[in-house]
Order: structure tokens, then C-alpha cells, then sequence
């Protein structure tokens, strides 16, 4: 699979699968990993959360995390391991552009002081496909097998 088929099967995968697990590192070095909501747009992939959260306050002191999704009911069978740095944005733009119905559970709207996107910047994002398919992307650059 070359650079180009491998970004493609990422999206795909990215695309049938709308929950995945999170991880940070919270005080005293120790892993902490939720379920959150996964949207995107190609590669760049955002998750919406309140300002006031444990993660929000893990990410300032280290901005490092992975995203772990696949392979769960309602999901693909494929698996991606997505290791990436995170900005934390209230960007008007990409929260309306994020923003939909299933947030009105915690959030008043678009505009609440609270909602706040987790811009994840990929790093290196590894992919395994249920039919033995293995490539890892990382950057512009591409190292695939079977």
C-alpha cells in the first residue's frame, strides 16, 4: 500500500468509527484514557469537551496523547493506534464546524464558554486491517507491510 492508498484507508477508517479511546498522562506520570466522541476532516482529527475537564488541564502540561480506535461494536474491525499532539481551541470556526445535535447533551451550543475542541495533530498513526493489512503513516511519509 503505498502513501497516498494509506492515507485513503485511514480516512475510511476514521470515517467508520465516530468513538475511540483517549489517552493522556495526568499528574505523577500515570495514563489516563476515556471514551470521547472522534470527528474529522482527512487526517486532522478534533474531539469536542468541556473546558473544566481533568484532560483539558493534562494536555497544558503535556500536549502528547493517543487515540486509540477500532475493532468495538458499531465500529470497523480495523484498528488504528493514533499517536498525536493536542491543542486545546475555542476557534469559532472549527466549533461550529464540529458542533452537532448529540453535544446539546452537555453543552448550550456552539457559542458556550465551556465547549472546547481538542485539535489532535497526528504524529505517526499506525494502521491494522482485518485482513492482515499493517502501514504506518507518519508525517509525509509512509512504511508499509503485509
Amino acid at each position: 500500500m503505498d502513501n497516498r492508498e494509506l492515507e485513503q484507508t485511514i480516512i475510511k477508517t476514521l470515517d467508520d468509527n465516530k468513538f475511540g479511546s483517549f489517552g493522556t498522562i495526568e499528574a505523577g506520570n500515570k495514563p489516563k484514557v476515556r471514551y470521547m466522541a472522534v470527528f474529522h476532516d482527512g487526517l486532522q482529527i478534533y474531539l469536542a469537551t468541556n473546558r473544566k475537564t481533568h484532560k483539558v488541564e493534562e494536555l497544558k502540561d503535556n500536549p502528547n496523547a493517543f487515540l486509540l480506535l477500532g475493532y468495538e461494536q458499531g465500529g470497523g474491525k480495523d484498528v488504528l493506534e493514533i499517536e498525536a499532539t493536542v491543542a486545546v481551541t475555542k476557534n469559532e470556526g472549527l466549533r461550529s464546524k464540529v458542533w452537532n445535535k448529540e453535544l446539546e447533551k452537555w453543552f448550550k451550543g456552539p457559542e458556550d464558554p465551556d465547549y472546547v475542541i481538542l485539535e489532535l495533530q497526528p504524529t505517526r498513526i499506525e494502521y491494522m486491517g482485518k485482513d492482515q493489512q499493517h502501514g504506518v503513516w507518519e508525517g509525509s511519509a509512509a512504511v508499509s507491510g503485509k
